[in-house]
């Protein structure tokens, strides 16, 4: 491959990292305050430290999200689109000597709970399937008060520091002047930014993974992603990441399929979660921590306070100490799904925050959203906010949808109606009350970044790496179609010189899918680092081998062998998984003998991308009808390509050579054995994908 230079990027201002942003010469395009102050740094917030909390009169910054928190009315402006459900916590193995929290000392107890699952682009209105991060956001009702992880599907972010996200969001959202494209962040003004912020390239390799196309809510990972602390008895910290580990394992769809599936069915993932539950096939999840002490922390090779890193499994392990358990879908969708409001700021006493600037940027952040949302200060009196597991009580009064009516006169503290026997009202608690962590602090207040935050490529390395080949190529094949949508080629050729510091047969991958000659590498602020690989960041591979949360679609005729198909419902049903039967008509079809068996669907609204295997069981005549049918060879057709399991009576032979299927492992004919078909219908055909598709 032949070299040109790199694109020339615009000239970086302060702060450390390698960040690039344009700057102006001219006062008057000079970045100010809304109040017209001009700012000399638009890049972090003001910390005490450089590693230090950010601070209250970081008025830039308050008002820059601020803004942002306010500007759709009223559905949320990132996760609008949501699905939930409730259930619960029972913690199994105790973290008393880590903290005092009594959610995670308690064995056996089980907590209340409210878990909603998002994607982050769109609005309320858009699909379930594009590829996207998933908000896993889980509010557990605990006796200490309500505590709200608000975490995704992925363990890491895109950018460092909170003072971005604005910036962030407006860039991958529909562009300012078009409105468009709606959730997808294949567009200029994304990948422009992206870009610029070499912070987010870990970040990238996650999002263009098969982690931001997942086969089902049921079947992700969920991550608390930002660093936090626990503390015990004696106020002694240790440093925890939070994990949800799917007990269906980690399972995505293809690419294709992705697409496909939201046109046949928008609402895909809202509506698996719904009928699992429905059905009693309730979702869950091993609940596990990652422990280090102050030591521990400072011994690694990264900096744990950065958002944009994660900590290996291989390093640390997960410790699993409880699982969370879905078992009771909504009754009101708006009333408990829509209000739903989360909080950082939502903790019991024994967690608590670290100066992670990300997450010290979400302590204000999501507050603020939720009053201009839900319209008052009152929101914690919606039931599905409202503390469950303990009384809440303090000495706030009125506001807009006050709904409590509060008796005598105490809206204040300290005082002493207690000793003229009427009821002064609650006390502070300093022995059971929250605690923060009392973190020594000598610092000068600085907008910088530090230093230790400044490696934005090992760990896009790490986890490039770590794949298979199969979720390698799908990476890559990832960014060729993304940056393809990118009409800017400067744009395109400044992510290819990003490209190169995280791998450099993933860099001439993607140069060579979009036809263009691999530039320089960028300069990195710091030199990336070959870390050991991870096998745990891959998901091929780790299935269950179960048809458990996996759903069979039986495609049939009239004048099939019903005995046939009641065998394939059988085997599937007895192994876990959920079968729909798929007819040329919705009133169904009469079986060879005359018997009646309806249809769960239709064929033209039934497509094989909703289902993880398919069988084709017909009659002669019922495949002769079918050959023509568009629909039907798109559904032997697709089941294919996605590399689906795909099982078929010998009448129904003819149908799958005209769609072009070609007999493999994965293809299993339903001569009176049914053990192929199961075996090939737990999984994905990866072996066949070289057959069906070009990848990069």
């Amino acid at each position: 491959m032949s070299k040109s230079k790199s694109p020339e990027a615009p000239r970086p201002t302060s702060g450390q990292g390698g960040e690039t942003h344009q700057t102006a010469s001219a006062a008057e395009q000079r970045i100010t305050t809304n109040h017209g102050v001009p700012l000399s740094d638009n890049q972090n917030s003001l910390k005490a430290g450089e590693r230090g909390p950010t601070l209250l009169e970081d008025f830039a910054l308050r008002e820059k999200i601020q803004h942002f928190d306010h500007e759709r009315i009223p559905e949320r402006i990132v996760h609008a689109r949501g699905s939930a459900a409730h259930g619960y916590f029972e913690l199994t193995d105790s973290l008393a000597e880590f903290s005092r929290a009594k959610i995670l000392t308690e064995v056996g107890v089980k907590t209340e709970l409210f878990t909603r699952f998002s994607t982050v682009a769109g609005g309320a209105g858009s699909v379930d399937t594009p590829r996207d991060v998933r908000g896993f956001a889980v509010k557990f009702y605990t006796k200490e008060g309500n505590w709200d992880l608000v975490g995704n599907n992925i363990p890491v972010f895109f950018i460092q520091d909170a003072i971005k996200f604005p910036d962030l969001i407006h860039a991958v959202k529909m562009e300012a002047d078009r409105g468009y494209p709606q959730a997808a962040s294949a567009h200029d003004t994304f990948w422009d930014f992206i870009g610029l912020m070499p912070e987010a390239t870990h970040m990238i390799m996650w999002a263009m993974s098969d982690r931001a196309i997942p086969r089902s809510f049921r079947m992700m990972e969920g991550f608390g992603v930002n660093t936090f602390r626990l503390l015990n008895d004696k106020d002694e910290a240790t440093f925890v990441k939070f994990h949800w580990r799917p007990k269906l394992g980690t399972q995505s769809t293809c690419w294709d399929e992705a697409i496909k599936i939201a046109g046949a069915d928008p609402d895909y993932h809202r509506r698996d979660l719904h009928e699992a539950i429905a059905a009693g096939q309730f979702p869950e999840w091993e609940f596990g921590v990652q422990l280090l002490s102050q030591n521990e922390a400072d011994a690694l090779p990264f900096d744990i306070l950065d958002a944009t890193k994660l900590i290996p499994e291989e390093l640390v392990p997960i410790r699993f100490i409880g699982r969370v358990v879905l078992n009771r879908n909504p009754d009101n969708f708006f009333a408990e799904t829509e209000q739903a409001a989360f909080l950082p700021t939502n903790m019991p006493p024994g967690v608590d925050v670290s100066e992670d600037p990300l997450l010290q940027g979400r302590l204000f952040s999501y507050q603020d959203t939720q009053l201009s949302r839900l319209g008052t200060v009152n929101f914690h009196q919606i039931p599905v906010n409202k503390a469950k597991g303990c009384p809440f009580q303090n000495l706030q009064r009125d506001g807009q949808m006050q709904t409590q009516v509060f008796k005598g006169r105490a809206n204040y503290e300290p005082n002493s109606l207690n000793e003229a026997g009427e009821d002064g009202g609650p006390r502070e608690d300093p022995n059971g009350g929250f605690r923060t962590f009392a973190l020594p602090m000598e610092q000068t207040k600085v907008r910088l970044r530090s230093k230790s935050f400044a490696d934005h490529y090992s760990h896009a390395r790490l986890f490039f790496r770590s794949q298979t080949e199969i979720e390698q190529a799908h990476i890559a094949s990832a960014l060729v179609f993304e940056l393809s949508k990118v009409s800017l080629e400067h744009v395109r050729l400044r992510m290819l010189s990003n490209l190169r510091n995280v791998d450099e047969t993933l860099a001439a991958r993607v140069a060579t899918g979009l036809n263009l000659e691999l530039p320089t590498a960028s300069v990195a602020a710091v030199a990336p680092q070959n870390m050991k690989a991870s096998p745990a960041l891959r998901i091929v591979g780790k299935y269950p081998e179960t048809l458990q949360g996996r759903t069979v679609g039986i495609l049939v005729s009239d004048g099939a062998d019903g005995d046939l198909i009641g065998a394939v419902m059988k085997a599937v049903e007895g192994d876990g998984g959920t079968i729909k039967i798929v007819a040329p008509r919705i009133g169904g079809v009469t079986l060879k003998g005359g018997k009646k068996l309806k249809a769960n669907g239709q064929l033209a609204g039934s497509p094989s991308v909703i289902f993880d295997a398919v069988a084709l069981v017909l009659s002669k005549e019922g495949c002769a009808a079918l050959l023509n049918d568009g629909a039907a060879l798109g559904f032997a057709m697709d089941a294919f390509g996605h590399l689906k399991g795909l099982g078929f009576s010998p009448e129904a032979k003819p149908l799958l050579d005209k769609a072009g299927v070609v007999p493999d492992e994965g293809v299993a004919p339903l001569n009176g054995e049914i053990a192929a078909f199961l075996k090939a219908a737990r999984t994905r055909q990866w072996a066949r994908e070289p057959k069906v598709r070009s990848l990069a």
